[in-house]
């Protein structure tokens, strides 16, 4: 009965997110709102992490096999990917980039302010 309860708890926030999705005129996925909401309701312990915490789980231990479906689908259009092949390398190479670089100085401004703190 907890699972069953923790799914309701997650797919909630799943229709939240779909909602405001259509609600909201901003080119922002319904999952990001999904997660935004979920976020804000453990933050502010709306929700118990403890009840959502085991289902989590079970659904990033099985996140690989949700993956298949879109991927075959990408086999149907892989001559459009086959044609633009370069262009999407280069556009993951340079954005891995440029997330490490962001990712390593926001590291770095944190550590700092957690020594000056310190001192």
């Amino acid at each position: 009965m907890e699972f069953i309860f923790s799914i309701a708890i997650l797919l909630g926030f799943t229709f939240l997110g779909e909602l405001l999705h259509v609600l909201l005129p901003l080119p922002i996925p319904a999952a990001i709102y999904g997660l935004l909401l979920l976020f804000l309701a453990l933050n502010f312990k709306l929700v118990s992490v403890k009840k959502v915490k085991k289902t989590a789980g079970f659904f990033i231990s099985i996140m690989s096999i949700l993956f298949v479906a879109p991927v075959v689908n990408l086999m149907d259009s892989w001559q459009i990917v086959a044609d633009n092949i370069i262009q999407i390398i280069v556009i993951v190479v340079l954005s891995t980039i440029i997330v490490f670089a962001i990712s390593g100085n926001v590291t770095k401004l944190m550590l700092k302010g957690k020594e000056s703190k310190n001192e």
